[in-house]
């Protein structure tokens, strides 16, 4: 690093943002020393080759790590190890912003966002998996070669990629597929894209409420889930504290990356949790769950002024997303020698564990924050011994 100040070419005046820049997103000192040398050769090159920062794009980081091997370097970061510095360039606004190329796909697909941030005011995590949706049926039912014609969509296209769709996922997502699919055709419709409305020539999939048992886990197994964590790590203490929430609270995967700092009341024991349809609900902070809380906070959490409670425990450090909590929960299984189970199985045997205690229907749907008291009756099926002495035997039969 001592030579870094000196040598660092066009890039000098960037020397000390970007090291406080990788401090603070968790990076250990020895890597952020090694990284400072990067930025000074990539700075030496620019001014080599008479370029300004302005220049400097994803074309240009690959034609310094090629003239680092011409030249017979031994240790020449990869492309990945550059993204680090070319972000950091472009977020002081010193390099050039991405220009992307759009592809006709691409630009529908940019303007069916804004429609639907716009005009439909949807949440961000439904506007991505709307987008993905739209992405892959387009570019496989409107795509023609190279021509991109969603003018030429017709209903057995439409009925045909959701066939597809049906026979590789559950019912429930394939009812969401249905949703996802009627919401790009409405687009496209009022675009003027499509001359008809392909959207009603969707089928509805067939589900019946209540139809299915819903899978749970014995209090045992799920104790087991929770005492697999090694808790002398620090990903143990996270994980430990992440599947609590999960096991305790009945917190959904999505309402566990959203928790904040300023979500905890500690002197009042309740925690906000953003829920559904942007709704915010107060609750109680079991003590157990609290501790696991403050265990996770007392173990050097870094960096210290990200808002979101839980973090990744790798740099860069920044919020966690949905699908790590069922990454934790898959790991916790493995560790435990259970069946593999979703994130959402704890939800369902903290409902039926509060079925078995005596609990009624309506303060579990209290705790799980249903807002239609039928989506909470799907768990009274769980307890099948009161179900067995209520039931009535079936004609001619003793029971």
């Amino acid at each position: 690093m001592s030579g870094t100040r000196r040598k660092a070419g066009r890039l000098g005046p960037q020397v000390e943002g970007y090291r406080a820049w990788l401090m603070q997103r968790g990076y250990t000192p020895g890597t952020v020393r090694n990284m400072l040398k990067d930025l000074g050769q990539v700075g030496v090159w620019l001014s080599t080759e008479s370029m300004d920062v302005t220049q400097l794009d994803e074309a240009r980081i690959e034609a310094f790590l090629c003239a680092r091997r011409a030249t017979g370097h031994r240790h020449v970061p990869g492309t990945r190890g550059m993204v680090p510095l070319l972000s950091y360039l472009r977020e002081v606004g010193a390099a050039r912003p991405v220009q992307p190329s759009l592809t006709p796909l691409g630009e529908l697909l940019v303007q069916y966002r804004c429609w639907m941030v716009q005009e439909r005011n949807l949440a961000p995590a439904t506007v991505l998996r709307y987008e993905n949706t739209a992405r892959r049926f387009l570019f496989e039912q409107a795509s023609n070669g190279e021509v991109f014609e969603p003018a030429a969509l017709t209903g057995v296209d439409v009925n045909a990629f959701l066939l597809r769709e049906c026979g590789r996922v559950s019912a429930g997502s394939a009812k969401g597929r249905v949703a996802e699919l009627r919401s790009i055709l409405r687009f496209l419709y009022l675009q003027g894209i499509t001359p008809l409305r392909l959207g009603s020539a969707v089928p509805p999939v067939g589900g019946w409420r209540l139809a299915t048992l819903p899978s749970t886990m014995t209090p045992a197994n799920v104790q087991r889930l929770l005492d697999s964590c090694d808790r002398s790590t620090a990903v143990g203490i996270r994980d430990f504290a992440i599947m609590m929430l999960a096991a305790r609270l009945g917190l959904r995967s999505i309402e566990v990356a959203r928790l904040e700092l300023g979500d905890m009341d500690w002197r009042a024991g309740e925690i906000v949790v953003r829920g559904k349809a942007r709704r915010q609900d107060r609750l109680p902070l079991p003590a157990e769950v609290g501790e696991a809380l403050v265990a996770y906070l007392s173990n050097g959490r870094n960096p210290e002024g990200a808002r979101h409670l839980f973090l990744t425990c790798r740099a860069p450090r920044g919020p966690i997303r949905a699908d790590l909590v069922g990454d934790v929960v898959e790991r916790a299984c493995k560790r435990a020698g259970l069946p593999h189970v979703g994130a959402h199985r704890l939800r369902h045997a903290l409902a039926g564990e509060l079925l078995a205690q005596g609990a009624g229907l309506v303060a579990i749907s209290q705790v799980l924050r249903h807002q239609d008291l039928a989506t909470t009756a799907l768990y009274a099926k769980v307890d099948l011994t009161a179900l067995r002495r209520v039931a009535q035997p079936w004609p001619g039969t003793a029971r």
